[in-house]
């Protein structure tokens, strides 16, 4: 029986609201027939309708949309035996690029001039009458800040988001919420937002740097009525609105905490009339286009509760929530009025004590002071990075602690187990690493006074995020800031949406950084690898040009015949974080990591102009490509294919980029396999060859070193991290060294930068779900995919499976160690095909279908 088992409107399958005049469409199928797919699908929007077989990124094209309007989109697919199938869904737009017409508020009366602290939080408030309640058919807010905001209708908040309107490049665009309020409208209504700093001008980036995108806050919000007589009334934010910044919530910052007074009387504060204000007034440097959510909100996900209560030397209660993760505590109290609590967070614990060391100037500090009797507090305006919480102020008997784990939400589509428990627990910290820092954009660490879009790292990350989550919204939102932000000179900023930090220079870089920049290329690559939509890769192939022409620029400058091709001048960071050296012997590889960052970039952007149908384009990216492998074989390694300066990495990325062939590749697999043997098989690559070193030796000859590497656990290596304790993997292989000392990096002159919530490193999961499961994409969208397990490492089982654009693709093998018995199941999806390869060399290809393989190795 044929079923249609997901069906998505800008990948979303349920309560989109956009403003894209051409939104996409996907889905995919189920059967219980082998070797099917969906012969022809008619999808309909109005009077607009296409036949297709394509099931991902399928535009609209019909005619303009309308503001503000309910759409219903029907799919009817046909499959191989004429079996047939149906679905719909709805979709609703929003201002389509219409004005608002309410106004920009804020407290006039309030003049921000404080350095390195957030704003004082602003209440707004409106009381509105509306006498033909009973005859609204339906009612939307559009709502949004300059700042975070948190709207409530009679008292109860609207919408189940955090951290809204969410972080973007404010100078470029906004997003606003559209929240469905149909339930809520009576005859009285009394709106009312809180609106705090947040990032746009609150305290933020380890300069502590505040008003960066505003000099304060400021509110937007328009409820829209629509009557069931075809009439719609809208009631906006003016001057007639009330606000004060007087309320319970005294401060609220990213990085610092809250403090909230419970114990005050609502009624007393002093409300005054809001002013109208401009955002020129406000001093945006350009005027925001303002756009329906587009990105993936931040949700409460997971409720975590203690594992074990203790006390510490200083008389603190430390409850330990045995996971290290973002979010906020939820605290039941049972307390007095003016009784004051405080709660601090932390990564790890030294000498009993919270450690605050790595968070800098963070202070991750919640103060509440209570009213009398039951009561719940749980923080809305800021998020904290830890596993270890301290409770002062309060007896245990009166307070029930727990957590939510705060995170976009981009659904869980791939999963990984084996039976070594170790590598379990390394793939859950690769999961909880990500989770950690899919806060809105894609941070670095979710603790210190930091918390910024570094592009390096969801570079190098985005193939294993692609396979856990979907992530289609979440990066999409955050490509789009990578558009807006990229320099006229065509680098793009090593953080986005770009923040002023380095004693106030702006990082909107005329150069370009190797494996920084390069997010613009291997992000949307990695999204449509996964997920088969080749929209990103044409929205962003203008701006992949631009910044491959920038680091050709500075490749060039002052060189000439191939060393023209050496990318030596510049801004790098090399072999960041790599453990054999420092903070400067990491920027000095850098020539080695951009000349191979350039080769492997022009590789994959002549495989995209090829795709988007620009053969000139293609065949220049390729020269390009060889004649930077070129001139990395022959200028930065000898003819016996050594490096000039050996390290770890130097050979990693010329054997995982595509710049070596046939006896160059042996010998350079060789020389690897020497440097990792004299280190003891520990891990020696900063982030730009850690995700690749085990495909680099497995897929060379070196099976057996590849898996001694993984399954080495003392320091440096992955494993060291999970027998220390650690839940998610670190920013440095010895955060915490084996002397059970902390890794500041002060003394090396890094700046204290130490996180024990790193995902850079758990790019290794691509290992676990290509090589040890086996499953790969041979086409977008796992169209056509491959499983190879790769066997070894004492392992008995391994089991993977993911959702790809055409369903469920999985793999799963179990070893007999008595019998050398192979066993392995696949399954393939409708629509897809695979190639299957045993241990023992043979070779199968299916259709869709389950299908079961026996051989002995």
């Amino acid at each position: 029986m044929l079923k249609i088992k997901s069906f998505q409107v800008e990948h979303m399958e349920r309560g989109c609201v956009t403003d894209n005049p051409r939104p996409g469409f996907s889905w995919y199928a189920e059967s219980d027939r082998e070797d099917n797919e969906i012969r022809e699908a008619l999808l309909t929007v109005g009077d607009w309708s296409v036949r297709t077989r394509k099931q991902s990124g399928v535009i609209y094209r019909g005619e303009r949309l309308k503001p503000m309007h309910s759409y219903e989109a029907r799919l009817e697919i046909t499959d191989l035996f004429g079996e047939r199938a149906s679905a719909s869904l709805t979709f609703e737009t929003g201002h389509m690029g219409e004005p608002f017409h309410a106004a920009w508020i804020t407290d006039g009366s309030y003049v921000f001039k404080e350095k390195k602290v957030s704003p004082k939080p602003m209440y707004f408030r409106k009381e509105v009458q509306i006498p033909e309640a009973e005859a609204v058919e339906r009612a939307r807010v559009c709502v949004t800040a300059l700042g975070l905001y948190e709207l409530s209708v009679n008292g109860e908040k609207v919408g189940e988001d955090y951290l809204t309107p969410g972080f973007t490049s404010y100078r470029h665009e906004m997003q606003y919420q559209v929240y469905d309020v149909t339930d809520r409208i009576r005859e009285h209504l009394l709106l009312e937002a809180v609106v705090t700093g947040g990032w746009a001008v609150g305290s933020y980036t380890y300069y502590r740097r505040n008003r960066v995108y505003g000099d304060k806050q400021a509110f937007l919000c328009e409820l829209h009525l629509f009557m069931r007589d075809g009439s719609k009334h809208v009631i906006g934010t003016d001057g007639s609105w009330s606000v004060t910044a007087g309320g319970a919530l005294k401060e609220a910052d990213i990085y610092d905490g809250e403090v909230y007074d419970a114990s005050g009387d609502p009624a007393l504060y002093e409300m005054r009339p809001a002013s109208e204000v401009t955002p020129e007034e406000l001093h945006f440097t350009k005027h925001p286009n303002l756009i329906a959510a587009y990105g993936a909100p931040v949700r409460a996900h997971e409720e975590l509760r203690p594992v074990s209560v203790t006390t510490a030397p200083s008389g603190e209660r430390i409850y330990d929530m045995g996971q290290n993760f973002t979010g906020v505590v939820r605290a039941r109290i049972r307390g007095r009025k003016g009784q004051k609590v405080v709660f601090r967070h932390a990564e790890v614990l030294l000498d009993g004590e919270l450690c605050y060391t790595p968070l800098r100037s963070a202070k991750q500090r919640l103060e509440y002071i209570c009213r009398e009797g039951e009561q719940e507090y749980s923080p809305r305006f800021t998020y904290m990075g830890f596993r270890y919480v301290g409770v002062t102020g309060i007896p245990e008997e009166n307070l029930e602690l727990t957590a939510l784990a705060l995170y976009s939400d981009t659904p869980d589509c791939g999963s990984f187990t084996c039976s070594n428990e170790m590598l379990n627990r390394l793939q859950s910290a690769v999961r909880w690493g990500a989770k950690s820092n899919f806060t809105d954009i894609p941070t670095d660490c979710p603790q210190r006074d930091e918390r910024l879009g570094w592009t390096g790292d969801i570079a190098l990350f985005a193939p294993t995020a692609c396979f856990n989550f979907d992530m289609s919204r979440f990066l999409g939102k955050w490509l789009l800031d990578v558009r807006s932000e990229q320099g006229r000179g065509g680098g793009i900023p090593m953080i986005v949406p770009s923040v002023k930090i380095f004693n106030q220079i702006e990082m909107t870089l005329t150069s370009a950084v190797d494996h920084w920049g390069d997010c613009c290329i291997w992000v949307p690559w990695a999204e449509y690898r996964a997920r088969g939509d080749v929209r990103y890769l044409r929205e962003m192939y203008p701006v992949m040009c631009r910044y491959i022409q920038a680091c050709v620029h500075w490749a060039e400058l002052g060189s000439a015949g191939k060393r023209k091709r050496i990318w030596s001048l510049g801004h790098h960071y090399g072999d960041w974080c790599a453990p054999d050296t420092e903070f400067r012997g990491w920027m000095k590889r850098g020539k080695y990591t951009a000349t191979a960052c350039l080769a492997y970039s022009a590789g994959i952007m002549a495989e995209i102009a090829e795709i988007l149908g620009k053969k000139a384009g293609a065949a220049a990216f390729r020269k390009l490509k060889e004649e930077t492998a070129d001139a990395y074989r022959s200028i930065l390694m000898d003819r016996d294919l050594r490096a000039k300066e050996e390290f770890q990495t130097a050979y990693v990325l010329p054997l995982c980029y595509g710049l070596l062939e046939g006896e160059e590749r042996r010998k350079a697999a060789a020389h690897l396999a020497r440097l990792v043997r004299e280190n003891g098989w520990h891990i020696g690559t900063g982030f730009p060859g850690t995700p690749f070193i085990l495909f680099a030796l497995a897929d060379n000859g070196y099976e057996e070193d590849a898996w001694k590497m993984l399954l080495t656990d003392t320091c440096p290596s992955w494993l060291y991290e999970i027998k220390t304790g650690g839940t998610t993997t670190w920013e440095r292989w010895d955060a915490l060294r084996e002397d059970g000392t902390l890794n500041t990096g002060g003394e090396n002159g890094s700046g204290g930068m130490v996180s024990f919530n790193h995902y850079a490193a758990g790019a290794v999961g691509d290992f676990f779900y290509k090589r040890i499961a086996g499953i790969e994409p041979l086409e977008a969208g796992y169209r056509r995919f491959r499983v190879k397990p790769l066997t070894g490492g004492g392992l008995a089982s391994a089991s993977a499976s993911v959702m790809t654009a055409y369903g469920r693709a999985g793999a799963s093998w179990t070893m007999d160690p008595g019998t050398s018995e192979f066993r392995l199941e696949v399954t393939v999806p409708v629509g897809s095909r695979c190639e299957i390869t045993l241990p023992d060399g043979t070779e199968e290809e299916r259709g869709s279908g389950v299908y079961r393989f026996v051989c002995r190795v």
